[in-house]
């Protein structure tokens, strides 16, 4: 069984948190015009007198480089502070803050936390524990749903991962993990709202806006890149485990799950995206929706840089015209396709 222990860049991630309180706000604007050291002016008072804003902001500065040296213990301890407080991006950045720098086992609980709330890096990291089995015990229904919840956000390596997954995770268990992974979209939109601002701490609860910051450039903490790049997770990025390897499955046409017993020259085409992990995703969600499309193959059908979503085959056109009925019902496109 093969091991699909990979990477997670931290990054610049999320933005500077501004209450509407003036001090604050006064930060976030110098942030934003470039004068960082009168940012951390305003911030550090406040931060040092428990604002958990102001907190987050110093752990991002600290992150970052911008306007003091860059300390990744120093923006950890500020993180830790404010997620004591219920800061929720502070809770997300503090751990894959700590599972970038080596402490994997205490960042997993602050991670499982995140994936929960939809952060894609910290679904693709838990996802991958609950393939391999380390640190947390081994799901592999769970995550094969956070994986395909992180491949559809656009991360690239989760998108890779998921196509290992496919030679290894038996089909139940692959579809179960799609049906659940639709649930995670519906309970992350529903969290939504609430994992954008802090708790509050004052006497009445402030409203935040947020700011996405540039990569630092100052210094090497932080990999410059937004996008995640590998970090070796164990001595190397792929390691095989002694366990009974399957029979690699029959070459298919871009598919992950087998076709149905019937047979027949027509498709249904359901989109075409330009990330793949999108294409995934609306067949995760179309299959707990409509009845019976769960019996159909899906194909991945790549075009220079657009993959199209079919599902088929179906015997006629008449079948794949009462097809696209159900699936337009369920609020989604659908062609009937000719092969």
């Amino acid at each position: 069984m093969k091991r699909i222990w990979g990477a997670v860049a931290v990054g610049a991630m999320m933005g500077i948190a501004a209450p509407v309180l003036a001090d604050v706000k006064s930060g976030v604007d110098a942030w934003q015009q470039g004068d960082y050291a009168k940012a951390i002016g305003e911030w550090r008072p406040l931060a040092q007198n428990g604002d958990p804003d102001a907190q987050f902001n110093l752990g991002q500065a600290y992150k970052l480089g911008r306007g003091v040296q860059p300390d990744l213990n120093a923006a950890m301890d500020w993180y830790r502070k404010a997620a004591a407080q219920g800061h929720l991006r502070a809770e997300d950045n503090l751990g894959l803050l700590m599972f970038q720098q080596g402490d994997r086992a205490n960042a997993m609980p602050y991670l499982q936390r995140a994936s929960m709330r939809g952060e894609p890096r910290a679904q693709y990291i838990v996802g991958t524990a609950l393939f391999n089995g380390d640190l947390i015990g081994k799901d592999w229904v769970r995550a094969y749903a956070l994986m395909t919840r992180a491949s559809t956000s656009g991360l690239a390596q989760a998108t890779t991962s998921l196509e290992q997954m496919d030679k290894y995770i038996p089909e139940d268990q692959r579809k179960q993990g799609l049906a659940l992974a639709a649930t995670l979209e519906q309970s992350e939109k529903g969290g939504a709202l609430a994992s954008a601002s802090p708790a509050p701490v004052r006497s009445a609860p402030s409203s935040v806006r947020t700011t996405e910051l540039p990569p630092s450039t100052i210094g090497q903490p932080v990999p410059a890149s937004p996008a995640p790049k590998p970090v070796p997770v164990k001595p190397a990025p792929q390691v095989a485990v002694a366990k009974p390897k399957p029979t690699p499955p029959a070459p298919r046409p871009a598919s992950s799950v087998p076709a149905p017993a019937a047979s027949g020259g027509w498709r249904v085409q359901l989109g075409a995206f330009g990330e793949e992990g999108r294409a995934r995703g609306l067949w995760g969600q179309l299959t707990g929706k409509v009845s019976g499309l769960s019996a159909y193959q899906p194909y991945l059908v790549k075009a220079g840089a657009v993959t199209r979503l079919q599902a088929g085959p179906v015997a006629s056109s008449d079948d794949a015209s009462r097809l696209c009925s159900r699936i337009k019902a369920a609020g989604a496109d659908c062609i009937p396709k000719k092969m």
